[in-house]
């Protein structure tokens, strides 16, 4: 399928399950999965699990007896979930409010580049401790700073020659110690904080480079007025004026992008 069809044939949640979770997220969920060590007596809940890989990780690992629940807020991202791995429970429903009763609780607790797109963070951290069983644990992971990421930097400022100034959700909560922070305050015993870092690859850095721009062109004020057609316009054009880029970072043609995630691991 060339990359036209592909845009023409499937919804962008599709697309983001096919293109980027195997090589991007993947990586990242199987170490915060291996960072937390569950056993198949744990039971796991994945917080805003987009099309869940963390959720599909640990069903691996854990075997098809596990109890897994994974919670997002956007129904499109659960709807393909739902499609890849039915033995999972999968809930709608916004981090600040999970939609776990009182009588549920869970030994173990992922959220994987989520925590930086919620408003309230210690609603949310206050609602992950919640529903962790007594010495329950947890891991989070956020996206480092953009200027930990100079292939994100470069790829942005492309961007930004035609919408104007981009405030990159995606890589705004990556200080560390503001991470550990929210942990310690919530009453999160052990808290420990590191960097992961993974060279991701893409057999295609145009269409990567087309995805990222259609995401960056959503968070600047004159892409949100736009429509989705003239987003998804402009962001092809973007692509191609990104080649240089892409052409400099390529190495036996793959797109190289080394990226870098702040963890955080807890206990109650």
């Amino acid at each position: 399928m060339s990359e036209a069809q592909l845009f023409v044939a499937t919804t962008f949640t599709e697309i983001y399950e096919r293109v980027l979770v195997g090589p991007l997220f993947r990586p990242f969920a199987e170490q915060l999965i291996g960072l937390l060590a569950p056993t198949r007596g744990d039971s796991v809940l994945d917080v805003a699990c987009g099309t869940g890989i963390v959720a599909r990780v640990a069903r691996d690992r854990l075997g098809p007896a596990a109890r897994i629940v994974g919670v997002d807020v956007a129904p499109a991202m659960l709807a393909v979930a739902r499609s890849i791995e039915p033995t999972i429970d999968w809930r709608h429903g916004n981090a600040t409010s999970l939609p776990i009763g009182d009588a549920e609780s869970f030994t173990v607790l992922t959220c994987h580049q989520g925590l930086q797109f919620m408003p309230d963070k210690p609603a949310a951290i206050g609602e992950m401790r919640r529903v962790l069983s007594p010495a329950g644990r947890l891991a989070i992971a956020t996206w480092c700073a953009l200027d930990h990421i100079p292939g994100m930097v470069e790829l942005n400022a492309v961007v930004e020659r035609h919408v104007g100034p981009i405030v990159d959700s995606r890589h705004s909560f990556g200080d560390a110690s503001a991470l550990k922070q929210l942990l310690v305050e919530a009453g999160f015993n052990d808290v420990n904080v590191r960097t992961l870092a993974h060279d991701v690859e893409f057999p295609d850095g145009g269409l990567f480079a087309r995805l990222n721009a259609m995401a960056a062109i959503g968070m600047s004020e004159k892409g949100q007025a736009m429509t989705e057609p003239e987003r998804g316009e402009l962001a092809a054009q973007i692509a191609g004026e990104s080649r240089h880029a892409i052409d400099r970072a390529t190495r036996n043609g793959m797109f190289v992008l080394p990226l870098t995630t702040t963890v955080a691991t807890g206990r109650v």
